[in-house]
């Protein structure tokens, strides 16, 4: 499994009586198709894995691989499956029976484990599938660059996802991996909003990041991929102070809005994904109306934007 470009995390949506549209998120992943994702990574963070049963997990993975099928497209499908271990399993068997390629192990539990446990927390999950594994370095799931390099010794291991921040700490597991010869392992960003510190991760060996804007903006997300894979510093660094750092500001005004302000962006943009299930909540009324502007304005400088064809759009 190998993955190119801008990971794409797409939303989860709910029906008016609360249950997965699995219509709606077929159209959510195929109205993003053309604008050319690296890899689909559904029931994961931004889709609500938290709030999913192993099923609704299922249905929402499925209906993303569909999705890819009908399009003719190679786009590797990925699901989430973390939580207490015996949700974790069957969300695995659930991805599995959908037909992803691979699954990103999200955190166990609460818990605060010892470095072997979460290792046998990952090898659980490899144990209950013949999927590929991606690690999620972040909150209660610590991994040091020993552990990720003893797991990167089994191949259904193929990547390592950075959740934390601490740069040099990341630079210590890709050396770490790097020590053991595999050359087929892939290492991610997966900070909120990583656009902000993508261009450091670059310089230490992660060149793949994911994009929760991309579910809402893709063409903004696409513009400044393409400015930092072409070297555009200008163009990148307007697209960080314009659009970026003002998202990151609206961000933080509210936890939880990482995932909220991107369901309520895609709402902006014509499609009906509903609300997010408790314990998160949806953007306040001054916060939606700020998420509009800073929308308006990544689609002023992604060059404008047809709404017609699933792109950005707002009022």
């Amino acid at each position: 499994m190998h993955f190119d470009g801008i990971l794409f995390f797409p939303v989860t949506p709910f029906a008016n009586d609360g249950t997965v549209d699995s219509g709606l998120a077929r159209e959510h992943v195929a109205s993003r198709l053309p604008h050319h994702p690296g890899g689909i990574f559904a029931a994961c963070g931004t889709g609500e894995y938290h709030s999913l049963t192993a099923k609704e997990a299922g249905t929402v993975i499925g209906a993303s691989v569909a999705a890819v099928a009908e399009s003719g497209s190679k786009i590797p499908v990925l699901g989430g499956a973390g939580g207490p271990l015996g949700h974790a399993l069957e969300a695995a068997r659930a991805a599995e029976d959908a037909g992803a390629a691979g699954l990103l192990v999200l955190p166990p539990y609460l818990v605060n484990a010892p470095v072997d446990g979460l290792v046998r927390y990952v090898e659980a999950i490899a144990d209950a599938t013949d999927l590929e594994l991606v690690i999620y370095h972040r909150a209660n799931a610590r991994f040091t660059p020993e552990a990720v390099a003893r797991l990167a010794a089994d191949p259904q291991i193929v990547g390592f996802k950075d959740g934390v921040g601490d740069v040099a700490g990341t630079q210590e597991v890709v050396l770490a991996v790097e020590a053991t010869g595999r050359t087929d392992f892939q290492f991610f960003n997966g900070l909120l909003t990583a656009e902000l510190s993508q261009a450091a991760y670059r310089g230490i060996g992660v060149p793949l990041y994911s994009s929760a804007a991309f579910a809402m903006a893709p063409a903004v997300a696409n513009a400044y991929y393409e400015a930092l894979e072409t070297g555009d510093e200008g163009r990148r660094r307007e697209l960080l102070d314009r659009f970026f750092r003002p998202l990151v500001a609206l961000r933080d005004a509210v936890p939880g809005y990482a995932v909220s302000l991107v369901k309520a962006g895609v709402r902006l943009g014509g499609l009906e994904v509903g609300g997010v299930r408790p314990p998160l909540v949806d953007p306040r009324p001054e916060h939606l109306r700020e998420l509009e502007r800073i929308l308006a304005v990544g689609n002023e400088l992604a060059g404008g934007v047809n709404a017609a064809d699933g792109e950005l759009a707002v009022p």
